[in-house]
């Protein structure tokens, strides 16, 4: 994994806006309504030749194939494991709850698009899960190199996501095993399938893990910290396990508290899970920092210590509002970081991804990308204050 040597690179964390007629088709087969299979993949994979071009114009160094290929960030894996059945809606969080007419007004607004639903009509692990053929996301990983040949050069280096354990032992609900511990043991073991084939085709691999923080204002905003926190270690043992065939440093880890924009004022601190988070394999640790509610806690790092081999990938773009961040602000952001941890370990990203579920986005198309561009201009001013 490259280090910011001369400059601070530049990334994202995965999902970016999709194409209106691939959105739609992924709805209507989310809903259960036939749909032509072929034309999905037709559309999917010219967004992926199409979302690769924007980001080598928006300037990003280490980018992907934006997730074009997937109907969301985890409910790909519907396809792709066995075991799973029926379906369940997952529980409201802890910061909407309190405010009934912020929640009737955030229904209404998400009603009323066209997208595949992150809360209603998820799977639940019904039998035995396991990975059921690895040719999926064998061809997932062929079409973008094979984008990545029509562009050469186009990224300094080029990475793939897959999901954590942990968000599907929390979105999938369990009805099969007697335990969380061995559900998510059959979880890490199917999903090493897919780590595996990501690193073994050149791609860094992400491992996108909101459950990390998330989780705690849904699935444990009723129960104590102390259980969250037990959650998060349990995760990281299993992601850790999981990646034991992976160099570390073909790995990194991002962790949020949902790509939404609310109130956020049930969000656990940081403070509490960071240690745990940097025991973690994955040599990078990607961390939403940028929104109003986690900007300030990049001074976690004054206090948290940062292995020495680790580096930090932090958010200074807020993924859930239409401002465009001024590029100086960027630059204030990325120097504040390297401050705490050296300039050589700071990479800019994003703090979630701009279309975590198809249709689920709040940002204009356009903006998403001027917004990528701003960082990246943030980047070089923060590079010649650094490295003056």
């Amino acid at each position: 994994m490259q280090r910011s040597t001369s400059r601070i690179l530049t990334t994202h964390t995965g999902s970016l806006p999709r194409p209106r007629e691939l959105t739609r088709l992924y709805a209507l087969r989310a809903r259960g309504e036939a749909v032509a299979e072929a034309e999905i993949d037709r559309l999917g994979r010219d967004a992926v030749r199409a979302v690769v071009r924007k980001q080598r114009q928006a300037g990003i160094d280490v980018g992907n194939n934006g997730e074009q290929q997937r109907d969301s960030f985890f409910l790909y894996l519907k396809n792709r494991l066995s075991g799973l059945g029926g379906s369940w809606e997952r529980p409201s969080r802890a910061d909407i709850d309190r405010y009934p007419d912020f929640q009737r007004l955030w229904s209404e607004q998400h009603a009323s698009k066209t997208q595949v639903s992150a809360l209603g009509g998820l799977p639940k692990a019904i039998g035995a899960v396991r990975y059921l053929d690895a040719r999926a996301i064998n061809d997932e990983c062929r079409v973008f190199k094979d984008v990545l040949a029509e562009n050469p050069g186009v990224f300094a280096e080029p990475f793939m996501s897959a999901p954590s354990p942990g968000i599907l032992a929390t979105a999938v609900r369990n009805e099969h095993y007697d335990t969380l511990a061995n559900y998510l043991a059959a979880l890490g073991a199917a999903l090493q399938v897919e780590y595996e084939a990501i690193v073994n085709h050149g791609l860094l691999l992400q491992i996108d893990a909101p459950d990390l923080a998330l989780e705690r204002h849904i699935t444990y905003k009723d129960r104590p910290v102390s259980a969250f926190v037990d959650f998060v270690e349990q995760v990281v043992a299993t992601i850790n396990r999981a990646l034991v065939n992976v160099p570390r440093d073909r790995v990194r880890l991002h962790v949020c508290w949902g790509n939404y924009e609310g109130p956020h004022d049930h969000d656990i601190d940081f403070r509490k899970i960071a240690p745990i988070l940097v025991k973690a394999k994955p040599q990078a640790l990607v961390v939403e920092a940028a929104n109003p509610r986690h900007a300030h806690e990049w001074a976690v790092w004054n206090e948290v210590k940062l292995p020495a081999d680790k580096l930090l990938i932090p958010g200074v773009l807020d993924t859930s509002t239409n401002y465009v961040e001024h590029p100086d602000l960027v630059a204030q952001r990325l120097c504040q970081f390297a401050d705490s941890v050296g300039r050589e370990r700071i990479i800019a990203a994003t703090d979630c991804g701009f279309e975590t579920f198809a249709g689920y986005d709040t940002l204009d198309r356009k903006i998403v990308f001027k917004k990528l561009e701003s960082m990246v201009e943030g980047a070089r001013i923060a590079s010649k204050r650094l490295w003056r």
